[in-house]
């Protein structure tokens, strides 16, 4: 752990403190060496605890005797008797594990719920924390034994279980695959205590103990059920750890725990020494009804606990829903009033094009108009005035499709082109729409004898004429 920030998070997930500054003093104070400063600020903070806070409904004693059932070797050296609102009959002796058993695990939960892990929220912190036994007096002191690995740890785990089957066969307490600290994670998520088995391969009793206790059918039954069970050999690293932090003194050696503040467990009771199994089953069932009130209220705590959260993350969906619901409505609202004013605007746009191209068609309507009527009076004015009759006069008379007559003397000089100047000076028809014929014999005058004279055409001297439209 090379990393100063990696310490500095490590150090607060243990010790619980928050101001970083602070850890950072104490850390600098010892170093930079976690273990040391871990341990400075548990036997300080412990002792302070026992100072400022004397016991008034708990005492400590050492037990020795023999229990009321007449079993012996069941001790429970240094153990707290808890009064008052404490289950009845059930002592608690406060255990601090090593640094290197709790270090071992740090990888697993140090970034998920911090070290704080197995405390707070856990169920010995609920327990605890009714009966006012959250700081209680420390036992055993942090090793400075090399930190075991989580890896290393569920190795020896895996290499004890597998042993154990290979010498007493399949039918044994299921002893979890993993180190001390996980198997105590897994007690504290399933609401069970944890048993606690430290196999001595050396020692005479063993083998008669294993056969006959820990792998008889109820017992084992017993113990699947209602614990999680952890074994470890006191040959292996975390095994010999467990029986110096338990105070192993006889083996075989079985213990009951539950996870406790801090880097501490709750010693429950501790087996020593060989036992029958009605002896083990009926030690276990004593404590397991004495644990069962604070279990209870724990999973009772923790399952409201988890239907608050449930009704919390319902309320947020809702919350959710609703807001997403009134954003795409606010959403649909801005789409619909940008649609009706893009669509305002079109009709705008395009009603002022029609304006500009009624008002451009009316321009040029009247432009042609005008030029018309200036093309009118420029013909009329070409004709020049109409001259008397005579013998070198033409007398023409049209007869236009509405049935009115049109006539006017021409010198026989003027050309077929006067004639059509003369009826586009009337302004009876549009220019350029008609032809000037004659019925007999028939004779269309069109552009080919537009430059002709009146007598060359044959129009002298006089002719009736009348219009035929152009198709």
């Amino acid at each position: 752990m090379s990393d100063v920030a990696d310490k500095l998070s490590y150090f607060q997930a243990i010790t619980g403190l928050e101001d970083t500054d602070l850890c950072t003093e104490i850390l600098s104070a010892h170093g930079w060496d976690l273990e040391q400063a871990i341990s400075s600020f548990t036997s300080t903070s412990t002792s302070n605890s026992d100072d400022n806070n004397p016991p008034t409904t708990s005492s400590v004693a050492t037990v020795t005797d023999r229990a009321d059932d007449g079993t012996e070797g069941f001790e429970q050296s240094r153990v707290i008797n808890i009064g008052g609102g404490g289950p009845p009959g059930l002592a608690w002796k406060i255990i601090t594990l090593p640094i290197s058993i709790i270090s071992g695990s740090l990888g697993l939960v140090s970034g998920a719920i911090g070290l704080g892990l197995w405390a707070a929220g856990g169920v010995l912190s609920y327990s605890l924390g009714m009966i006012g036994l959250t700081n209680s007096g420390r036992n055993g002191e942090s090793s400075s034994a090399p930190i075991v690995s989580a890896t290393a740890a569920a190795s020896e785990a895996r290499r004890f279980v597998s042993m154990f089957e290979s010498e007493y066969g399949d039918r044994h307490p299921n002893f979890v695959s993993d180190g001390f600290m996980e198997a105590l994670q897994q007690s504290r998520h399933e609401f069970k205590l944890m048993f606690v088995y430290l196999h001595s391969p050396d020692h005479p009793d063993t083998p008669s103990f294993c056969e006959g206790t820990l792998c008889s059918e109820v017992l084992s039954a017993f113990i699947n059920e209602n614990f999680v069970a952890w074994g470890g050999s006191i040959r292996a690293s975390e095994g010999f750890k467990m029986s110096n932090s338990l105070k192993a003194s006889r083996f075989p050696f079985c213990a009951v725990v539950m996870a406790a503040t801090n880097q501490r467990i709750a010693l429950l009771q501790q087996v020593e020494g060989p036992k029958s199994p009605e002896e083990m089953l009926t030690v276990l069932q004593r404590v397991l009804e004495e644990s069962s009130p604070v279990l209870v209220a724990a999973r009772l705590d923790a399952e409201e606990r988890r239907t608050n959260i449930r009704l919390r993350e319902e309320q947020d969906a809702a919350y959710q829903a609703a807001l997403e619901a009134d954003q795409a409505r606010e959403r649909q609202r801005k789409e619909e009033q940008e649609r009706l004013a893009k669509e305002a605007a079109e009709a705008e746009m395009k009603q002022k094009e029609e304006e500009v191209a009624r008002e451009r068609a009316a321009r040029e309507a009247a432009e042609r108009e005008a030029a018309l009527v200036k093309l009118r009076e420029e013909k009329a004015l070409s004709l020049g005035p109409e001259p008397e009759k005579g013998p070198d006069i033409t007398q023409v008379l049209v007869r236009l499709p509405n049935g009115e007559r049109k006539g006017r003397r021409f010198h026989h000089t003027a050309t077929v082109q006067s004639l059509y100047d003369f009826i586009d000076s009337s302004g009876c028809l549009e220019i350029g729409t008609y032809t000037l014929a004659t019925n007999f014999p028939r004779v269309l005058y069109g552009q080919e004898k537009l430059s002709s004279t009146l007598k060359e055409a044959g129009l002298h001297p006089q002719v009736s004429l009348f219009v035929e439209m152009n198709s």
